[in-house]
C-alpha cells in the first residue's frame, strides 16, 4: 500500500473539528498532488453511547461531507477502516496493516502524534479548534438530548453548531440520530 498522509479518528460522529482537520490536511496536499487517506479507528466497536455508529455509517458521514465540500474531487480521498487493538505501544504497527507504512500523520491529538513519531512517522500536530464545543463526547451528549425532538428545523439548528450540515442531514435522513434516545446509561431512554 502506498504511503500517504493520513488523518485518524473515531469520527463518532464526524463533527466540525474533524472537518477542520481534514480540510487542513487537504490544503496541505493540494500542491503535492498526493491523496489523503482518512482512517476510521475503532471500526469494530460494538454499538454503545460512546460508539453509536458503525464504521460504514461513519464512512457515509465523511463521504457526505467530502461530496459537499470537495465535489468531484471527493473520490480522490481514500477511507479505510482500522479496528482497535487496545495496546497503545503496538497500535501503529497494527494500524499500518490497514492504512499503509510510515508516511505523514495529520492529527490534533498529542498522544497519537507521540505513538506515530515513535514508529517513524512524520507528524503534523494541528491545534484544536473550538475544542470546548467540538469534542466528540460533548457533540454526542447534545445529539442524545436532541434525539427525542421531533421538530426537524430545531434539531438541525442546534446540531449544525458542531456538525457539518451534510452530516446532520445524513443522520436525520438515515434515522441515525434517533437511536441515541435509547442508548442512555443503565438502559433508560433519554426524555
Amino acid at each position: 500500500m502506498e504511503t500517504r498522509t493520513i488523518v485518524l479518528g473515531r469520527f463518532q460522529p464526524f463533527h466540525k473539528g474533524h472537518a477542520a482537520m481534514v480540510t487542513s490536511a487537504l490544503e496541505l496536499l493540494k500542491t503535492s498532488g498526493k491523496r489523503l487517506r482518512i482512517c476510521i479507528g475503532s471500526s469494530e466497536a460494538e454499538e454503545s453511547l460512546e460508539n453509536p455508529w458503525t464504521a460504514d455509517e461513519r464512512e457515509q458521514m465523511i463521504r457526505a461531507w467530502l461530496d459537499e465540500t470537495q465535489g468531484h474531487k471527493s473520490k480522490e480521498t481514500e477511507i479505510v477502516h482500522v479496528p482497535d487493538l487496545n495496546d497503545p505501544p503496538n497500535y501503529v504497527k497494527h494500524a499500518e496493516k490497514f492504512h499503509g507504512a510510515a508516511g505523514r500523520l495529520f492529527t490534533s491529538d498529542q498522544n497519537t502524534a507521540d505513538l506515530y513519531e515513535a514508529a517513524g512517522w512524520y507528524t503534523i500536530l494541528m491545534s484544536h479548534e473550538n475544542r470546548d464545543i467540538w469534542q466528540g463526547w460533548r457533540v454526542r451528549a447534545t445529539m442524545q438530548m436532541m434525539s427525542t425532538i421531533t421538530d426537524e428545523v430545531a434539531v438541525k439548528a442546534v446540531l449544525r453548531e458542531s456538525i457539518p450540515e451534510s452530516v446532520v442531514d445524513f443522520l436525520i435522513e438515515n434515522n441515525a440520530l434517533r437511536r441515541l434516545a435509547f442508548m442512555g446509561h443503565g438502559g433508560e431512554p433519554v426524555g
